[in-house]
């Protein structure tokens, strides 16, 4: 690929609930992609390392941080008969499966999928909602865990390192700390940090330092757009996650971001969200808008920028991706294990027309080199 591109004792214990997510896996024979039988690997996909770069996990010890140092802020986390949750002053989750938390049960759910290798992120609340202190704490125990769960499964997992972002001295400290650590392959943050967007001078340092690591960065929507009018209807997530992420992407090109670094490799989830589908009315408006005549090429020249997922679920949606961006800077994702994911990933991609060439650089082969796998 080119460069740069609890609350415990509420409800069910913990073993109950888990042992609960196993039993849904070994019986699950349809996913929410498609409606075909399940099967272990599709035929196109045999002998294929397949490489899925969007995939959430949150560890036992990063929530009972959050349900302990965490209570002052108002935070917890419980389990219940229907799952568990988690609760900060930037967001809720939940209720949410207990195959998040149990690596046994998301290895088992991979062997299903056909998938060789998950690249796990955090995911919303995230950690910036706490003070100095806490966020730090709360990104070393993410990334701790995580280089834990690769070493239990080193073939397996891979992950993508978190920071404190309001906190850049702390954020330098812990990107050089945790990039050390076994199977960290990455750098993953929220496409707005609690409102800050991605070109603010605050992140600068950080967003050098990695670039010098040549270390790739995975974003995802956190606390998107849109406000008390987005909140009926799940529009939150439906709208305003594709949404976000092309703000967040805008920020990072007219910004200036991606020209002082050039070598920045940035991952877009979603398949760069509605970005694809707007980049015409952004070159129409660099084009003719004063305040946009700073950037030095069109925004549709910056797509080569970035790398994207495959979460659409649209085949037509899919194909003009991959169109518009090439097969070459575009990865499987999962969003495991969300309601708003793919069961099947790999199926997914079986419907859309392409080469074999440009389904083996899809499936794992723009992720291995990407990932350094």
């Amino acid at each position: 690929m080119t460069k740069p591109i609890g609350l415990r004792g509420q409800g069910m214990s913990r073993r109950q609930i888990l042992k609960a997510g196993l039993t849904v896996t070994a019986v699950a024979a349809v996913g929410r992609s498609g409606d075909a039988p399940a099967q272990i690997q599709t035929s196109r996909s045999q002998g294929i390392r397949v490489i899925d770069i969007h995939a959430h996990y949150f560890p036992q010890t990063y929530l009972d941080l959050v349900s302990g140092d965490g209570k002052r802020f108002n935070a917890e986390y419980h389990m219940t008969d229907k799952g568990w949750f988690i609760k900060t002053p930037a967001a809720s989750n939940g209720p949410l499966s207990p195959k998040f938390i149990d690596l046994k049960a998301r290895i088992a759910d991979m062997e299903q999928q056909g998938v060789s290798v998950q690249a796990i992120s955090l995911t919303s609340p995230m950690l910036y909602w706490g003070d100095e202190e806490l966020s730090s704490k709360l990104a070393r125990a993410w990334n701790d865990a995580a280089t834990a769960a690769h070493a239990a499964n080193p073939t397996k997992l891979v992950a993508f390192l978190t920071l404190p972002m309001l906190y850049p001295d702390r954020a330098l400290d812990e990107l050089d700390r945790a990039r050390k650590l076994p199977g960290m392959r990455g750098v993953y943050m929220g496409t707005n940090i609690e409102g800050h967007d991605l070109d603010d001078p605050l992140f600068e340092p950080i967003l050098g330092r990695i670039e010098a690591f040549d270390l790739p960065i995975f974003l995802h929507p956190v606390e998107t757009i849109g406000g008390e009018r987005l909140k009926p209807f799940f529009l939150s997530n439906l709208l305003g996650n594709p949404v976000d992420t092309a703000i967040a992407a805008c920020r990072l090109i007219f910004g200036g971001v991606l020209d002082r670094h050039p070598k920045l490799q940035v991952c877009l989830p979603h398949a760069g969200g509605v970005l694809p589908i707007l980049v015409g009315r952004l070159d129409q408006g660099w084009k003719t808008r004063p305040e946009l005549k700073a950037l030095p090429q069109a925004p549709s020249i910056y797509l080569q920028r970035f790398t994207y997922d495959t979460i659409t679920h649209s085949k037509p949606v899919m194909e003009f991706v991959i169109k518009e961006v090439g097969a070459e800077r575009v990865m499987i994702g999962s969003d495991y294990c969300f309601a708003m994911g793919y069961d099947r990933p790999v199926q997914f991609l079986e419907q859309i027309d392409l080469t074999s060439a440009q389904r083996q650089m899809i499936l794992g082969g723009n992720a291995a080199q990407l990932l350094k796998l």
